[in-house]
């Protein structure tokens, strides 16, 4: 089997995401947080890691974007993965008798529609979604019920109560492959991220945009982060896409020319559009 390093418990949205990525023969190695996470992939305890980099609803995972500039790291895959919340109990409960539902913090937020119609029902956190469950059936918790993901029901034997708890149907979260090694991939379909800095100085970010333009690549996506150790300095992180990966590579190289840094992250199949 595969080992795969995840945040969090068996049964997160993480845990879907690697099974989309990598196929159903998959070893979940549990991680408490992300830098651990990363830690197992460079140090070669896990071949792969699946990360959380964005949702529709929440926006972007900035800890995890950060943790990708790592030297040692590629990103090899991405997956999309509808996020569907249910409220999960164990066996004999009924939603009536429910008085506190814990989960993470973005899943109960998600889930206002449901506390609205219960308002005697306390949300309580939890540290991630799969974890409210697993705590909930092994009878280590001080909550009735919690609000995860199908897959953590089944396998820590919950009951589902109700499906699709969340607010809105377009709840998908975006989650990336990461190994310590590059894979070999075609010359069509291919995707490419990337991390760079600009000079402070008058038209240095659009030199950067126009050099990507100059060579037919669509920039779908851009972000900010601070650098840590340098005050008031950004390193910026992009995904580029277009018909070949030689036109991606060539951008990536005109990048080098008119920025201070840049920083291939990785280059994956991608994920068609509406999965």
């Amino acid at each position: 089997m595969t080992r795969v390093a995840i945040q969090g418990v068996s049964g997160a949205f993480s845990h879907a995401a690697a099974i989309k990525a990598l196929g159903s023969d998959v070893e979940i190695m549990e991680c408490r947080t992300s830098e651990a996470l990363f830690d197992a992939v460079s140090g070669g305890i896990a071949l792969y890691g699946v990360v959380p980099v964005e949702n529709t609803l929440a926006g972007s995972v900035q800890r995890n974007m950060d943790l990708l500039f790592h030297p040692e790291i590629h990103i090899v895959a991405e997956a999309r993965i509808r996020i569907r919340l249910c409220l999960v109990a164990r066996a004999g409960h009924s939603v009536s008798q429910i008085k506190r539902v814990a989960s993470h913090p973005v899943a109960l937020q998600q889930c206002q529609g449901f506390f609205s119609r219960n308002p005697l029902v306390e949300a309580v956190t939890a540290f991630d979604t799969a974890g409210s469950v697993r705590d909930l059936m092994t009878g280590d918790s001080e909550y009735d019920a919690a609000i995860g993901s199908e897959l953590a029901a089944s396998l820590y034997g919950a009951n589902v109560l109700e499906k699709n708890l969340e607010d809105h149907e377009q709840n998908f979260t975006r989650f990336l492959t990461i190994a310590r090694e590059p894979v070999e991939l075609p010359e069509e379909g291919v995707k490419t991220s990337i991390a760079f800095t600009v000079q402070h100085r008058p038209g240095a970010l659009h030199e950067a945009l126009l050099a990507i333009a100059t060579h037919d690549v669509d920039l779908t996506r851009i972000e900010s982060r601070p650098i840590p150790g340098r005050p008031w300095e950004y390193r910026l992180y992009a995904d580029l896409r277009s018909h070949s990966t030689t036109g991606q590579s060539a951008a990536v190289e005109a990048l080098e020319v008119a920025t201070s840094e840049v920083r291939l992250l990785g280059q994956y199949l991608e994920e068609p559009e509406g999965i």
